[in-house]
């Protein structure tokens, strides 16, 4: 039978792009890996760390499920870190890099669209079985169509799947994703044998086998999970893995809130602490055991954007859908005196999704590169957002700044309510009433001081204060007016921006557009950084986004502290190098 021309052509191509491929133990989204292939262990390991003992952290909140990959039920923590691997592993002193886990290499063709995964003979899961082409092939069509949506968003992508043996997979793609090879080679590794007969879609309590150093040894719903380091584990001599997983347990307690855990703390029922609490830190760490030295305190830098944090808008509702109206609630936030009065001054305000990074659309303005991103959405940019000067509005500290808040009066009536003797109304008399719904003591106090000030210009804004379980489920369904969110984005964002901020997330539950942004100048952006080849179009791509993002004003912006606090017992040690986004659990060890 004789072929067409076409398919002959794409035939050949794909002969072509297969015959580019190397075998490689690592790669990067952008140029090639800082680590030689024969590295002993990470940068910010320290391989001869001592073993044995219990890591204990007390965390808020409660859980319900053991399956972290499905949107159903509350996943416990450390799941995903300490009992399921993939077939790359990151060296988070990288922007993106991956290198060989489970996987001993991966060959990828110059355009990425054809990229292939080696096994390694010697992987296998807790249980004992190995790991099989036929795992990841389960895994890939298992997480696709019921997991969680961002998996369906970057598997549906692959248009081919071939496994000539039982340790090689080759995937193929047509959309051109270059961070596709990537973000499969970081695809959590599912055993095929343990669901079989299980339903993967239901939340669920009995242990889940995973490949990773650790298994789940007790679970006690919303109380209390436990990991045991798995003897058999069988990467336990790469040096991906050196330094690593240093503890025999590691187990996570639950607390009804931030005070019950600091609590925890205070009487050595947990190690470590991450505190977000800046009152807290400066005034609360004056305990006996913080006195007499038994408790180190220190300030971890972070390298990578500042978190991405605030009051969100859900533009979803009527009431938030005009911009005005949600840059006027933008002013209405009094920073200056939340910092003064709730935080002791010890916060800064952040600067859009990319913060204090070479990302950020901050005080930058367009440049060519990316005008070629932005094309015609440029001429709806503002003058101050294209020239990069706006700034987010500072009051005098007062908590009731007449100017910022005449200002945000002016706003609001252009987009057509008015400040009466009922207070703020449309054409219509309806008043402007919403909910700000949030989950713990924290969040509340930052809503109840901004409801005062709204109140001033005429805005009913009622708080309401939610469990976790409550808080989770209407986050999966947008049920909600305005609640407080957090994006932490790396030095490489890539496939996970369309989870937060594409437009099929304004309809589809489960995602991370809790604002509901449907912009397809944003969705072009995103694209645009997952297309781009070179350094230079990668970061004009990603402040396309950030300036877009910015100027739609999807969020109320709040504040970041320049690094993480960190409180431990002095039988805690850490290596004294430290990863790019900041402290790592994982390199910890027990004093002997």
């Amino acid at each position: 039978m004789r072929r067409s021309v076409p398919i002959l052509a794409a035939a050949l191509l794909a002969l072509t792009s297969v015959a580019s491929a190397e075998p490689r133990p690592g790669i990067a989204m952008l140029g090639e890996p800082a680590l030689a292939p024969d590295f002993a262990s990470l940068p910010y390991a320290n391989p001869d760390a001592p073993r044995g003992g219990i890591l204990r952290q007390a965390v808020t909140g409660s859980f319900d499920s053991v399956n972290p990959f499905i949107v159903k039920g509350q996943a416990a923590a450390g799941l995903r870190a300490y009992v399921f691997e993939s077939l790359l592993g990151r060296n988070w002193a990288e922007p993106f890099s991956l290198y060989g886990l489970i996987a001993e290499t991966i060959d990828v063709s110059d355009d990425r669209q054809t990229f292939t995964f080696r096994l390694r003979p010697e992987a296998k899961f807790s249980d004992g079985r190995p790991i099989t082409t036929a795992d990841v092939v389960f895994s890939m069509e298992t997480l696709r169509d019921k997991g969680r949506p961002n998996f369906k968003n970057s598997y549906s992508k692959i248009t081919g799947v071939k496994t000539p043996d039982a340790h090689t997979i080759t995937f193929t793609q047509e959309s051109g994703d270059r961070e596709l090879p990537l973000i499969v080679g970081l695809m959590p590794i599912l055993s095929k044998a343990y669901w079989e007969g299980k339903d993967f879609a239901l939340t669920t309590l009995d242990p889940i086998t995973g490949s990773g150093p650790y298994v789940i040894a007790t679970v006690k719903p919303g109380e209390t999970i436990t990991y045991r380091r798995n003897p058999d584990y069988w990467g336990n001599n790469l040096p991906l893995q050196k330094g690593l997983w240093n503890f025999d347990e590691v187990r996570f307690d639950y607390y009804r809130d931030a005070n019950a855990a600091f609590e925890a703390f205070k009487s050595g029922l947990a190690d470590i602490r991450v505190e977000a609490d800046p009152v807290r830190w400066n005034t609360g760490y004056d305990f006996p055991a913080a006195k007499s030295g038994k408790i180190i305190l220190e300030k971890i830098p972070q390298k990578t954007p500042a978190p991405t944090t605030g009051f969100a808008f859900n533009t979803r509702r009527d009431i938030f859908a005009d911009p005005r109206v949600r840059e006027a609630l933008v002013m209405a936030f009094d920073f200056e005196w939340a910092n003064a009065n709730l935080f002791a001054n010890a916060y800064r305000r952040t600067y859009g999704y990319f913060g204090g990074s070479e990302l950020s659309s901050e005080g930058r303005a367009v440049d060519e590169a990316e005008k070629a991103v932005l094309g015609d959405a440029l001429s709806r940019l503002r003058a101050d957002f294209a020239d990069g000067t706006y700034r987010l509005p500072v009051s005098d500290g007062s908590g009731r700044d007449r100017k910022v808040l005449r200002k945000a009066v002016e706003l609001l009536a252009e987009a057509g309510w008015n400040v009466t003797d009922a207070g703020l109304v449309n054409a219509q008399g309806k008043p402007f009433t919403f909910t700000i719904t949030v989950q713990n003591k924290d969040q509340e106090k930052i809503a109840l001081h901004y409801q005062r000030t709204l109140e001033t210009i005429g805005i009913k804004a009622a708080v309401r204060v939610v469990d976790s379980a409550q808080f989770a489920s209407l986050q999966t369904n947008y049920d909600y007016d305005m609640i407080p969110v957090s994006w932490f984005n790396s030095l490489s964002p890539g496939n996970e921006q369309m989870l937060y901020f594409g437009s099929a997330g304004r309809t589809t539950d489960g995602t991370r557009n809790y604002p509901g942004i449907a912009d397809p100048a944003v969705d072009a952006a995103i694209q645009a950084m997952l297309n781009a080849k070179t350094r230079e179009d990668f970061v004009a791509a990603v402040r396309a986004e950030d300036r877009l993002l910015m100027s739609g004003f999807y969020i109320v912006p709040f504040y970041d502290a320049g690094g993480q606090w960190m409180a431990r017992w002095t039988h805690i040690g850490r290596p004294e190098a430290q990863p790019l986004p900041g402290f790592e659990t994982t390199t910890l060890w027990r004093q002997p």
